[in-house]
């Protein structure tokens, strides 16, 4: 594998309504490294050798200054923009539309920056480095696309509920289905979810879940704007719909336009959906260094540029 082959693009525009912030710039290292840090750690070392940031136009300035500043010390980034105006030829956003269309929109946004094959990742979330490195063998062997995937016992937060999309394979292990399940709450000997009219549906804990961690070749664009033509025309007169990259890609399946890969990670992910989740990731951080499987500090030499310690 030739290092710096792959991209890695960074989901990084939403604001944060449940944290009450931006929480793309919440420390969570010993030396005040943040989640993004960690994540471009672990691509670059499995062969990444490019980041695309995928953020909101009115962030970009604080962006660059904090965390694109870390960020450049270490690899090239590129930025990209997410608009509401950003849409498939002939399409008008309605009135009154103030916010971006979804992670398939995101994902989309970033076409004109990618010609490599990728990978996709929240902002906030951190994966660990298992996933990195199985999307690097993959590249290597497929031109397929590919999702990591993590057991659910170790996505959820003792502090409020999530929202997750439960997996289905085939026989052979590959991506079927991903069913969007919310309001899901760790209990004992596993975990259980309501549904709007307040069905509760009872999970192990064991089942497979998307993270939003994606695998894909610059193929998947144009099939992504096909689909979010389709969406445009069913749904784009709905103030709150959006284009969940889950759902497009559960479509490319079924219609057999894409095969999806399961590759399952049995690293640790956790994610800053609440201000509560913080001293949890710092612990897990400290754990993971602890085990030296992270130096401490991340980088070497003087604290990165925009460092709010």
């Amino acid at each position: 594998m030739t290092p710096g082959k792959y991209d890695l693009v960074i989901l990084a525009a939403g604001l944060g309504s449940r944290f009450g912030g931006l929480k793309q710039v919440q420390p969570v290292g010993p030396a005040d490294e943040l989640i993004i840090e960690y994540s471009a750690f672990d691509a670059r070392r499995a062969g990444f050798g490019r980041i695309v940031l995928v953020i909101r136009r009115e962030l970009e300035a604080d962006f660059r200054a904090g965390i694109g500043a870390r960020l450049a010390r270490r690899m090239p980034v590129e930025y990209v923009f997410q608009e509401v105006d950003d849409l498939p030829a002939g399409a008008v956003a309605p009135p009154g539309r103030d916010k971006p269309w979804g992670t398939g929109h995101a994902v989309w946004a970033a076409r004109q920056a990618v010609q490599a094959p990728f990978a996709v990742i929240n902002a906030d979330d951190f994966y660990g480095a298992a996933g990195y490195a199985g999307l690097a063998g993959h590249f290597a062997r497929s031109t397929g696309y590919a999702m990591i995937g993590y057991p659910l016992r170790q996505t959820l937060s003792e502090h409020g509920t999530v929202s997750r999309g439960l997996c289905s394979t085939d026989a052979a292990g590959r991506l079927q289905r991903i069913t969007e399940i919310t309001k899901i709450e760790p209990v004992a000997g596993g975990a259980r979810a309501a549904d709007a009219a307040g069905r509760v549906r009872t999970l192990t804990g064991e089942e497979i879940v998307s993270m939003n961690f994606w695998g894909f070749t610059p193929a998947v664009f144009g099939q992504l704007e096909k689909l979010f033509a389709g969406f445009l025309a069913r749904s784009g007169a709905d103030p709150k719909a959006e284009f969940y990259l889950p759902t497009a890609l559960s479509a490319l399946n079924e219609q057999g336009e894409a095969t999806i890969a399961l590759l399952r990670s049995a690293d640790e992910w956790f994610g800053l959906t609440y201000r509560e989740d913080i001293p949890a990731a710092r612990s897990v951080i400290s754990r993971l260094i602890a085990a030296g499987r992270y130096p401490a500090p991340l980088w070497p030499g003087p604290a990165a540029p925009g460092s709010p310690g």
